[in-house]
């Protein structure tokens, strides 16, 4: 057992590190867009990857939730560490930035806190897991939408593409895997701050499906009046 903790502080620690050299050569690289379009780019680096080893890590591809309230993998800790040291990075790098994002430091506090509390107990693999997949498939579109309006794009039909994609991958993701998540979490035998936490980040994730609700909802009413002015 004191290996794999080891292991988890290494794979933290520099992951930690790494994000932060990856962000100063992203910044570098696109010096003329903003500070957020970087953080965007290693944003979505990140979420790419995260989907990707969150994927390989399915045990059981008949139930990608089994086992339930299990001692968690090495493959899944470490697939958690991996994502554990890009929140601390993004948590500490969103405070260099002119405007600090108060939804977003909630959201990534109560990640840290999930992470940390599954890679403490070393269960409920599967579960983190699932969760992890669920929270980082529609990221990629959530910083496309943003990355297309800075080099140009806004209010272009591209851009409501992604802003459609995004808004879709995240309501079937959060709002039909979520819930269902959260209850296989809250009523098999896990920790009780496993419980609050997957409890937590599902209240969170309703809240971000309230804004894009009406995102969606003034994107398409402006394209409806631009379309009627034409």
């Amino acid at each position: 057992m004191e290996e794999e903790y080891i292991r988890v502080i290494s794979i933290t620690t520099i992951g930690v590190i790494s994000w932060g050299l990856i962000f100063i050569l992203v910044r570098r690289i696109f010096s003329s867009y903003s500070f957020d379009f970087s953080t965007r780019i290693v944003s979505t680096l990140h979420a790419t990857i995260a989907v990707t080893l969150a994927t390989l890590s399915i045990q059981d591809w008949s139930c990608p939730v089994c086992p339930i309230a299990s001692t968690s993998s090495l493959r899944q800790m470490e697939t958690l560490s991996f994502s554990l040291s890009y929140m601390i990075y993004d948590l500490i790098c969103s405070h260099f930035d002119q405007v600090l994002s108060i939804d977003n430091a909630v959201h990534h506090s109560v990640c840290i806190l999930g992470f940390v509390a599954g890679l403490f107990y070393q269960k409920c693999g599967s579960e983190m897991v699932a969760a992890l997949w669920i929270t980082e498939i529609s990221s990629p579109f959530l910083h496309l939408r943003e990355i297309l309006k800075e080099i140009g794009y806004r209010d272009t039909d591209l851009n409501l593409a992604a802003d459609v994609c995004f808004a879709t991958i995240f309501s079937l993701a959060r709002m039909v895997g979520g819930p269902y998540l959260v209850y296989v979490t809250i009523s098999a035998d896990n920790p009780i701050l496993i419980k609050a936490m997957a409890l937590g980040l599902q209240l969170v994730s309703a809240f971000w499906f309230y804004k894009i609700l009406k995102m969606m909802r003034y994107k398409f009413i402006k394209r409806s009046m631009s379309n009627k002015k034409s």
